[in-house]
């Protein structure tokens, strides 16, 4: 489950990072797997791994933010840099189970296809590769250890790949042709 919390300075610069479960719910091959990582608020995340947000997002969060602060205080708790970002009422961790039947709950309300909410993680991918963001960039948005990984999942959202490839080596040819023949 990745949990941020207010405090983290991900939120506050419109950043975010990749976060692990806390080193205790982890297995011990998953511990050693962390070496290289640090520790922020007894979470793990991968060093130089941020991830933009555009304005919107950021406006978005700062509204969340507010709303769940009064909520907090009308129930008589002090919100905190601690506090999540995701969270029930009351301020502690959601479950991911409570979110999928949210999820489901919102979906069944509306005639959008019903999908898995993990599922827009792939939508996300998809539109990503299909407007033109560079496979690299997408990879690392999407926490994936390596391109080959993005490539081999999402490359059929690029149909017109091989075609482009050709096109630009075409050009690219003409061009070297062409300048050739005017040196001469």
């Amino acid at each position: 489950m990745r949990l941020a919390a207010w405090r983290d300075p991900r939120i506050a610069l419109a950043s975010s990072r990749t976060w692990r479960q806390s080193p205790a719910a982890r297995s011990h091959r998953e511990r050693r797997a962390d070496k290289g990582r640090r520790s922020l608020q007894g979470a793990q995340i991968r060093q130089g791994q941020d991830r933009s947000l555009v304005c919107q997002t950021v406006a978005e969060l700062r509204a969340h933010r507010l709303r769940q602060a009064e909520e907090q205080l009308r129930l008589g708790l002090r919100p905190d840099g601690d506090s999540f970002v995701v969270a029930q009422v009351d301020g502690a961790p959601l479950q991911p189970r409570s979110l999928t039947h949210e999820w489901v709950r919102v979906l069944g309300k509306t005639t959008l296809p019903r999908i898995r909410f993990h599922d827009l993680r792939h939508t996300h991918a998809s539109q990503m590769l299909s407007a033109g963001v560079h496979p690299k960039v997408a990879s690392e948005r999407l926490g994936h250890s390596s391109i080959g990984i993005t490539l081999d999942l999402y490359s059929h959202v690029m149909p017109g790949m091989q075609a482009d490839a050709a096109e630009q080596v075409d050009v690219a040819l003409q061009a070297a042709i062409s300048s050739e023949r005017k040196a001469k």
